[in-house]
Formats: C-alpha cells, sequence, structure tokens
C-alpha cells in the first residue's frame, strides 16, 4: 500500500546542455515558452581560476504554474552548461560526453510531504545517498541528492534524484537540527552539489542508486520471468532482499 510519503510529485528538473546551446536555450525558454524576467528564478555565475571574467553556470526558469496550488503547481527547468575553462575537468562536460549528446536530462526533483520519512523508507531498502538532508540556504526547504543510476560495470549515466519537501515547519527543523547540526544544517546550494559531483567525478567513484551487488540480487530474483508475470509475492521476496543488505551493510559500516 503506498505511503503518505510516496506520494511523489514533479518539483522541477535539471537541464544539461553544451556551451554553444545554452545562450540558445535561455532565448528558446523566453521566446517560445513565454518566460518572463519574473519567471528567471535564479542565475549563478562563477570566475574559474585563471579566467579573466565571470561565466554563467545555470539559471532556472519557470515555464508554468498550474492555478490554486499555493505556489506547489510549478513547472521550474534549471538548465546548466560545462562552464569550466577547456583544459579544466567538468562533470557536466563529461556527463554530456558519457550520453553522446549536445543536451540531457540530469536530475528530475521529487517532492515528499515527508522527507524523513521517505528517506529512511529509502535507506532501509539499499538506496544510496550522496549527502545527508540539508536545509537549503535561499529557499523554504530541505532536500536530499541520490546517488546515480548505473548498470554495474558501465560508465556513469550523469542520472539521479533529488528528493525535497517545502515549507517544512519550525518543529521539523529543530528535530533535524538536533540530530546532527554540522551534517543536516551545511546549507548546500547548486554550488554545492556541483562540487559534489565533481569531487565524484574526479575520483572515478561515483555513487550508485543501488550498490552493484545489490542490483544483481534483485536482477537474479525477477530473471525467470517476463515483466508481466512478475507478482506481487515476487516483489515482496525482491524487498525483503533489499532489507537484508541494507542491514548487512549498515552492520559492516
Amino acid at each position: 500500500m503506498k505511503k503518505p510519503f510516496q506520494n511523489l510529485v514533479v518539483d522541477h528538473m535539471t537541464f544539461l546542455v553544451e556551451p554553444r546551446f545554452y545562450k540558445v536555450a535561455y532565448a528558446l525558454f523566453r521566446i517560445i515558452f513565454g518566460v518572463d524576467s519574473g519567471d528567471i528564478l535564479y542565475e549563478k555565475r562563477s570566475r574559474w581560476p585563471g579566467a579573466s571574467k565571470e561565466e554563467s553556470m545555470t539559471f532556472a526558469a519557470r515555464i508554468g504554474e498550474a492555478e490554486k496550488t499555493r505556489g506547489l503547481g510549478q513547472s521550474i527547468i534549471a538548465v546548466v552548461q560545462p562552464s569550466e575553462p577547456r583544459g579544466q575537468k567538468s562533470h557536466v562536460r563529461d556527463m554530456l560526453k558519457n550520453r553522446g549528446g549536445s543536451a540531457h536530462w540530469q536530475h528530475i526533483a521529487l517532492r515528499t510531504p515527508d522527507l524523513l520519512a521517505f528517506h529512511r523508507h529509502a535507506s532501509e531498502r539499499g538506496v544510496n545517498f550522496i549527502t545527508p538532508i540539508l536545509k537549503d540556504a535561499e529557499e523554504d526547504l530541505i532536500q536530499v541528492f541520490s546517488g546515480e543510476w548505473i548498470l554495474p560495470g558501465r560508465a556513469p549515466s550523469g542520472i539521479f534524484f533529488e528528493f525535497v519537501q517545502r515549507s517544512p515547519g519550525r518543529g521539523l527543523l529543530k528535530k533535524l537540527a538536533a540530530a546532527n547540526r554540522q551534517s543536516w544544517f551545511r546549507d548546500k546550494t547548486f554550488l554545492g552539489l556541483y562540487q559534489e559531483k565533481e569531487t565524484e567525478y574526479r575520483s572515478g567513484k561515483v555513487v550508485p542508486f543501488i550498490d552493484p551487488e545489490l542490483f544483481s540480487r534483485i536482477e537474479k530474483i525477477l530473471a525467470p520471468k517476463p515483466l508481466w508475470k512478475i507478482s506481487k509475492a515476487d516483489l515482496a521476496r525482491v524487498e525483503r532482499e533489499m532489507k537484508r543488505f541494507a542491514k548487512k551493510r549498515k552492520r559492516g559500516n
């Protein structure tokens, strides 16, 4: 049965583009999608070491808003380019190269009414997260970022999820602060996530959504059946295996 914290809706999406596409994308959003200046929610820049001027790294555009949703029915897309100088490493450039195109979706942020419950549910079933739960410095939200969806033995996909809860309330924020002030309350905006992914890609150790061993166990359980014959009993067996794996891994840590 679906739990309330599993009622996930799209909060926003992140779109990676080649540098030549970046300003063209901005123009297309403004002209084709009717995005006015008030719908550009942010634009962030950086001056890289050795560069003579600032470069725009990302902008976020609100392309629409549903009626009567108290601001929670907005369609928001963040566009990101590899702004680093050509000779410098860039995980965004690597992601575009790995996927062989000039533009790709990177991550979708899914909004839940109870991020702590969802995070606990996912962690107990072996899902990896690259950050603790964080409070955004500029918005009234808490957020956490998952590992990437990677087939074992293959190159990183560049695709992951962000999970968010908006307007978390004072009681929840106090609870998070009491749990671990340093890790739960490191204000981490776009630049923080950008650096987190850059560190992963430079190390060559990109965190997967689930560990390769767990992937193989799930694959083995489901291998005998075509998709349309996978039963509730099969899924229950998979979930038990996920829980066992997560418990064993936790004890090992």
